[in-house]
């Protein structure tokens, strides 16, 4: 039963994972630096990696926004968000995930009679204006900086063009990295409070009960890149401005810094230490920042080329998608308690202390199936490298195969 529970959580996962997570290599799909093929496997494996291992960092801050303490209410919410990204990802429109579950608690703070912490809202919404205008100033600067040393290195055209496509890649993925230690708490942050696993040790690698949760969701993030994303892929990668292929690595590295600094606790961390003010650990959109970037990039050649009648849309989606979310987080706690009497979660002044003996029995045997996933996931990660290594070669051997005969028809 425990399982049944968990698939909304799965399910925002793959929303996440078609409409955010693939945004890290949309400029360079859109501006065929990059296969889309290629794209989504290199963004599957590294959305995951950052999952696993720094996926904690948000979790705190929505749990400060509302604890959800019943899994019937975080399964209500997590699907509540899932469908609100799943009805604007049919319409094409790039929206965020973090909106979507804000929105939900928010629902069900309402719902229980919980209160919902302005500071730590405001701390969120802030993000919401903040993550864009960084990602755009990042974009700028990181384009001048480009443009001068592709000016004074002298490089060839053609070599250039090859640096940038092997520099997309990297980027590409330090960004699905980032991506998935910042957005995972969007997917698996309402469990944690009333999932509790047994830790697995494999000598190597050992897992956490929270850290099995986010390979659970990084997983599903995964499947939502490689089999929904390349409609949205298309719409951030080339409808609001078309990108060059120096412009499309800009873009992808200014969101993956930006993501990165509001997952780091190190970075958070160095930043008390020499007396400035912590970096707030906060689930910023994906979605949010790579449209800013792409419009910094855009104002700074010129506003002529920016699709702004695109951009009111997605502006929109991005005002309607708490909202939505809230509403259906609402009225889907009413339906799943009234209707199903299921227990949906309580107000904290209530002072009860929640009990979950039979997840908790559950999640036992759910720990053993995780040591045999973890165990398939590092088998077919290492056959997937073998595969695509032996590929490269023989793509490398052909072309120069081809090369040779072209040279020698040639004399």
């Amino acid at each position: 039963m425990i399982l049944f529970f968990l698939t909304s959580g799965l399910f925002l996962g793959w929303s996440l994972g078609a409409n955010d997570a693939a945004n890290v290599f949309g400029s360079a799909v859109g501006s065929k630096m990059v296969t889309f093929r290629k794209a989504a496997i290199i963004a599957s494996a590294a959305v995951i990696i950052g999952a696993v291992i720094q996926g904690a960092g948000g979790s705190d801050t929505l749990g400060k926004l509302g604890s959800v303490n019943a899994i019937g209410g975080s399964f209500t919410l997590s699907l509540a968000a899932a469908l609100s990204v799943y009805m604007m990802t049919r319409f094409s429109l790039p929206v965020s995930t973090t909106q979507a579950i804000v929105g939900a608690i928010i629902g069900w703070n309402l719902f229980t009679g919980n209160r919902t912490d302005p500071a730590t809202l405001s701390k969120i919404v802030i993000t919401w204006i903040s993550g864009p205008a960084l990602g755009a100033l990042f974009a700028i600067l990181l384009f001048i900086l480009l443009i001068a040393f592709k000016k004074r290195s002298g490089m060839h055209l053609i070599r250039f063009e090859s640096v940038i496509r092997s520099g997309l890649i990297i980027v590409g993925a330090f960004g699905a990295y980032s991506l998935g230690a910042n957005n995972i708490a969007n997917v698996m942050g309402v469990f944690v409070p009333v999932f509790k696993l047994q830790d697995i040790d494999l000598g190597i690698i050992s897992l956490s009960s929270d850290q099995q949760l986010f390979l659970f969701g990084g997983i599903a993030i995964a499947l939502g890149i490689l089999t929904y994303s390349k409609k949205v892929m298309e719409t951030v990668g080339t409808n609001i401005f078309e990108l060059s292929s120096e412009s499309a690595m800009v873009v992808v590295l200014a969101q993956a810094l930006v993501m990165f600094i509001f997952s780091s606790s190190g970075l958070s961390s160095l930043f008390v230490k020499i007396g400035l003010p912590p970096i707030p650990m906060v689930p910023v959109s994906s979605t949010q920042i790579i449209v800013g970037c792409v419009l910094g990039i855009g104002l700074y050649k010129g506003a002529r080329n920016i699709n702004f009648k695109l951009l009111g849309e997605i502006a929109l989606g991005w005002l309607a998608t708490p909202v939505i979310a809230g509403l259906f987080a609402y009225f889907s706690l009413f339906f799943m308690k009234n209707i199903f009497s299921v227990n949906v979660g309580y107000s904290i002044a209530e002072g009860t202390v929640i009990q979950e003996p039979s997840s908790i029995t559950t999640a036992t045997d759910l720990s053993a199936i995780m040591r045999y996933l973890l165990l398939g996931i590092i088998i077919a990660g290492f056959l997937t490298i073998a595969f695509f290594y032996f590929l490269e070669r023989k793509k490398k051997r052909e072309l120069r195969l081809s090369e040779e005969k072209f040279w020698k028809n040639l004399k």
